[in-house]
C-alpha cells in the first residue's frame, strides 16, 4: 500500500470501529444503569410491544386486585351491620315471648312494647348505613335511574322468597303464598379485562324491606268479611314491616299484598302509628320473629358465600400478577450478569480502538522522514 499524506484509510476505519466500541459501551451503561434489558424500540422491538401490554395488564390487575379488596371491606361491614341486626330481632322475640307470660299484666306488656317500638326504630335507622357513602341495604323503590343515592347500581331482577318465608294470608287458607321481592345488586368486575363474562360477582344489596317484613296478623283476604273490629285500612295489606320501611312512593289504594301497596292505610294508630312502626308487641307472633330471623341468617350466608367467591377470585388474581410480572421481567429485565461481562468487554475495546485511532494519525508522519 503506497504511503500518502491525503488519505489515512486506517485511521478512518480505526475511527469507525471507536465509534461502534462507543456505542456497544453507552448501550451497556444504559442496560445496566436502568435495569432494563430493552430501554428504545431498537434494542428489541417486539420485545418492546409485547413488555407493553404485559406491563398494561399488570397494571390492570392492581387495580382489580384493589377493588377486590375494597369489595371485601364493604360485604364485611355489610355483614357486621346485619349481625347487630339479627340481635334486635331475637331480642325483640325475647320480648315477645316475656309478653305471653301469664303472670304479666298489660302495664308490663306496654313495657315490652315500648322497648319493641325503639328497636324497631334502631332497625329504620340502620337501613342507612352505608360505606364509604354506598349504600348497604335497599328497599322496594330504590335503584331508579333518578335515584342518585343509587347512581351505578345494576337493579338485578325480581324474584320470590324461599318457600321458608311463606305464609298464610288469611286463617281460612289453605296453601302458603310467596311474597316477592326486588333483589339489589353491584356487578363487581374481577377480571383485567373488564369483561362480565371474562370474570364478574354481584354483591347483594340486601332488601331490608323484605327481609323485615313479615304476615300482617290482621291481614284478611278481599273476598271474605273483615273481622270484627279490625280497621279495613289495615286488614286490606298482607305484609308489615319491623323497621317501618314501606315504598315510600307508592300511595296506590288497591290492596293485591304486594309491597308498598295501600300505603295511606297504614295511619291507623291502634295498630300501626305515625311512624309506621307497630305498637303492640302481642300482634306479632313468635313464628313471625323466627321467620325474620331464617331470613337474616340467609342473608348472612349469602354474604358469607360472596366473600368467599371474592377471596377465590383474589387469589387467582395474586396468581396471575404474579405470572404476569415474571413474563414481563423475563422480556424487559436486564440480566447483569451477562451485562457486566459486556462492560468489561466493551470499556477494553473502546479503549484499545481510541489507541489504535492515535497510532493511526501518527502513520502520516512516515511521508515527513522521507522528505527529510
Amino acid at each position: 500500500m503506497p504511503i500518502t499524506i491525503n488519505t489515512n484509510s486506517s485511521a478512518t476505519e480505526a475511527t469507525f470501529n471507536l465509534s461502534k466500541a462507543n456505542d456497544s459501551l453507552r448501550r451497556t451503561i444504559a442496560r445496566l444503569s436502568s435495569g432494563n434489558r430493552i430501554t428504545k424500540p431498537i434494542d428489541d422491538a417486539g420485545g418492546l410491544a409485547v413488555a407493553y401490554k404485559l406491563q398494561s395488564t399488570v397494571k390492570r390487575t392492581e387495580a382489580s386486585l384493589n377493588n377486590h379488596q375494597n369489595a371485601l371491606s364493604y360485604l364485611q361491614v355489610q355483614d357486621g351491620v346485619l349481625e347487630a341486626i339479627g340481635e334486635i330481632v331475637d331480642r325483640m322475640s325475647e320480648l315477645r315471648t316475656m309478653a305471653a307470660d301469664v303472670s304479666k299484666n298489660a302495664a308490663d306488656v306496654e313495657n315490652y312494647s315500648k322497648e319493641f317500638l325503639e328497636l324497631q326504630e334502631q332497625l329504620r335507622q340502620m337501613k342507612r348505613e352505608k360505606f364509604n357513602g354506598v349504600e348497604l341495604f335497599a328497599q322496594e323503590g330504590d335503584g331508579a335511574p333518578s335515584d342518585l343515592k343509587f347512581q351505578g347500581l345494576n337493579l338485578s331482577h325480581t324474584t320470590s322468597l324461599a318457600s321458608s318465608y311463606e305464609y298464610f294470608d288469611n286463617p281460612v287458607q289453605t296453601s302458603r303464598t310467596n311474597q316477592s321481592f326486588t333483589k339489589f345488586g353491584f356487578g363487581l368486575y374481577t377480571h383485567p379485562s373488564g369483561e362480565a363474562a371474562d370474570g364478574s360477582v354481584s354483591l347483594n344489596i340486601i332488601n331490608l324491606q323484605a327481609i323485615l317484613s313479615i304476615k300482617n296478623p290482621n291481614a284478611f283476604d278481599s273476598g271474605l268479611s273483615a273481622p270484627s273490629g279490625t280497621p279495613t285500612t289495615i286488614a286490606t295489606r298482607n305484609t308489615i314491616n319491623l323497621g317501618g320501611l314501606y315504598y315510600e312512593d307508592d300511595v296506590s289504594a288497591s290492596a293485591d299484598g304486594t309491597y308498598g301497596t295501600n300505603l295511606s292505610g297504614l295511619s291507623d294508630s291502634s295498630k300501626i302509628n305515625s311512624d309506621r312502626l307497630i305498637v303492640d308487641i302481642t300482634d306479632i307472633s313468635i313464628e313471625e320473629f323466627t321467620n325474620v330471623i331464617e331470613k337474616i341468617a340467609d342473608v348472612r350466608a349469602e354474604n358469607g358465600a360472596e366473600q368467599q367467591r371474592l377471596n377465590q377470585s383474589l387469589r387467582l388474581q395474586q396468581n396471575n400478577l404474579v405470572n404476569l410480572e415474571a413474563a414481563h421481567g423475563r422480556i424487559m429485565d436486564v440480566d447483569v450478569a451477562m451485562e457486566s461481562s459486556r462492560l468489561a468487554r466493551n470499556s477494553v475495546k473502546v479503549q484499545a480502538s481510541a489507541a489504535m485511532v492515535a497510532q493511526a494519525n501518527q502513520m502520516t508522519g512516515v511521508a515527513l522522514t522521507l522528505l527529510q
